[in-house]
Parts: structure tokens; sequence; C-alpha cells
């Protein structure tokens, strides 16, 4: 069974807390925009698709549980709770994309107060099931397109960052690919990088790839070419995206744009997986494409669960430990950009993109 980050009924949402992974799953609840901000500036609940959902449902849940005087009012209130909301994760491009249409769409929609504000709520629970089918549709282009490109013995994956349920409505991109090449039974082994600074690769994906029972190991960022150099068995690196460009460049987390060098150096194919709603045609190249700074404190502290000398974990106390040296400089960018180059195909829920004779890919197509 797929892990459900999301639960929602009408009047009422709860995330599952990634920051709580891997050591306890507990749902945080959200009532309102505000909260939903913070979750995803704190990235309680991160991940391109889950993000814009979250921010959807949980204005969805205020509108259910706030009285209006007019329609005119709810678009006012519509328009200001989005703006806000966009402000929380601006590299990921999915979140301005739904604030986008929802606004339109009360923008759009005649009647009373309660006439808008019903069809704000449904527009947001048809994103939360659309999600999900359109993770499942990825999972099975990337399987077809897999077959044809790679053939079909067994072959092995590597993918950086969390890309699955937690990072999704369910299923999952990049990570819903890993699931169908393993339920087709093609998978030898799946590769996890741990991502660094914030670790989703040892904390999430890890959880995932163990809760689904996918043979899988985990490994440092820094192993990433040594791995592929010594196990010729990976054919395919296959990475998620924050937002891809017109000429498909694409952001993802931090340290994808050494993987696509290195896939490139070794012959391995690098995919791009996202749903459609991750491709921004406004922005015609990478270098449109605005890069969040995280805090400091991510890279120089961690945290987790005490051990004791035993080894046994405590679950029960948890706390945050110095690694680096006091008072040393940091850099700490979220995302970074692979060049369309570098890139050998983008599946989408639609089909996937290939680059033509040229080297050019043709993302309008798919929108």
């Amino acid at each position: 069974m797929v892990l459900e980050a999301i639960r929602y009924t009408p009047h009422s949402l709860a995330i599952l807390d990634q920051l709580r992974l891997p050591h306890e799953s507990v749902y945080f609840p959200i009532k309102n925009s505000v909260d939903a901000f913070n979750a995803i500036k704190s990235m309680t609940v991160r991940g391109a698709p889950a993000i814009a959902i979250v921010a959807a449902l949980a204005l969805a849940v205020e509108l259910a549980n706030t009285e209006f005087e007019s329609a005119d009012v709810v678009r006012e209130f519509v328009g200001n709770k989005l703006k806000y909301l966009v402000t929380s994760r601006p590299t990921a491009v999915n979140l301005s994309d739904a604030a986008r249409k929802l606004e339109n769409l009360v923008n759009e929609t005649e009647g009373d107060a309660k006439t808008v504000v019903r069809a704000y709520i449904a527009a947001a629970e048809k994103m939360l099931v659309d999600d999900v089918n359109d993770n499942k549709n990825i999972g099975k282009n990337g399987l077809e397109w897999a077959k044809k490109t790679i053939g079909t013995d067994k072959f092995s994956i590597l993918t950086i960052c969390n890309t699955g349920s937690l990072a999704t409505a369910g299923y999952g991109t990049a990570l819903g690919i890993i699931r169908s090449i393993h339920g087709d039974g093609l998978l030898s082994h799946a590769y996890a990088l741990e991502t660094r600074p914030y670790n989703q690769g040892s904390r999430l994906t890890a959880y995932e790839l163990v809760h689904d029972n996918i043979p899988a190991t985990l490994i440092t960022d820094s192993m990433a070419s040594v791995l592929l150099k010594t196990h010729p068995e990976i054919k395919m690196i296959v990475v998620g995206a924050d937002r891809v460009a017109q000429n498909g460049d694409t952001a993802n987390k931090i340290g994808t744009y050494q993987l696509s060098i290195v896939a490139k150096h070794h012959g391995v194919k690098f995919v791009v997986a996202a749903p459609t709603t991750s491709i921004d045609i406004q922005t015609k190249t990478g270098e449109g494409i605005a890069i969040e700074q995280r805090k400091p404190e991510e890279l120089v502290t961690v945290r987790g669960p005490v051990v004791d000398k035993h080894g046994k974990v405590d679950k029960e106390e948890a706390k945050t430990v110095h690694i680096a040296a006091p008072g040393i400089g940091v850099w700490n960018p979220s995302f970074d950009v692979a060049p369309a180059a570098l890139i050998d195909a983008i599946v989408t829920e639609k089909g996937v993109a290939e680059k033509d004779q040229n080297g050019e890919f043709h993302l309008e197509s798919f929108l």
C-alpha cells in the first residue's frame, strides 16, 4: 500500500509531518492558509506537486469554515491568500500555476458567495484526485519508455531527493516510475542519494522504499560517480522537477545538475519525471528560474533521535546537534538547474518528450 501523505475531508486537512520521518509517523493538522504557508516554509510538507495541493486544500478548508458577505469579498479573500501562499516556495512552479488557475476560476464564477466558495472547493479537490492519476500515468509512461530505450532485461536506477507519495498526492513522479518498473519485474535495484543538506533521500525516499519492499540501497551524494563506474547495471538516473523551462532546462533539488553531468560521462540515461503543471513555458531557459536560498542552519546542524551506546534508537528523545566549525560561512541553495542538453527524456502524464534531431525539446505540445 502506497503511503498516504495528505488526508483530506471537507472541512479538514492533515499532512504527514515530514520533519518527524522516518522515526515517527505523525499527521499535522492544517486549518488555514497560514498553517499551510508555515508547513511549506518549514518543509513539514515538501515536493512541488504536494505543496501546491496542500496550499489549495488549506484555503478550501478555510473557505468552508468562513462566512462571507458577498461573492466579491470571497474573490478578494482568495486572491490575497493565494498570493501569500505562492511566496512560501517561489522555485516550484506547480504552486504558482495552481494559484493562477484557482484565482481565475473564482473571478469567472458567477453567483453568490456560497456559489463561489463551492466552485473553489470543487476545483481544489479535483487537483488532489488528478495528481494521483497523473502520477500513475507518469509511472506508466516512464515504464514504456524504459522498455523501448533500455530494453526488457532487469536494470538498476539511481535517484535523488524524494519524489514519491510524500512529495505528491500519491504514488509519485520519479519514484512513481521506479514503482512502475519494479511492479513490472524490471527493477534490479534502486539507489537513493541521501540528498544533503536536508536528507530527503535518507529520511523520506528510503522510508518509502522500505515501506514498499523495493530492493534499495542508500548512498551519500558524493558516491554517485564511483557508483556508476562500478555498477554498470545502473542504466537510468530518474529525478523530479520543481520547474521545467520552455527549452527543457530543469530545476530540481541541489545535486541534480552534477548527476546530469555524471550520467552523460557514464552513458547512463538521465530522465526527468514531472507533471505538465511543472512545465513553465513563460520561462524560456533555466537562467530565468529563481533559486531559493535556505537557512544556513540546515547545513551545519542535524536533528534526530538519540542513540544509546548499544545502538538502540530512542524515538522519544530527539536532539539537534551542530556538526560544523562555529563561525564558518554557508552557501545553501535549495535547487540547481540541469541543462536540457544533458536530459534524455522528460516524462509527463501526457507522454514522453524527447529531443528532435536538432537537440531541442518541444514541450508546448504537452500543454
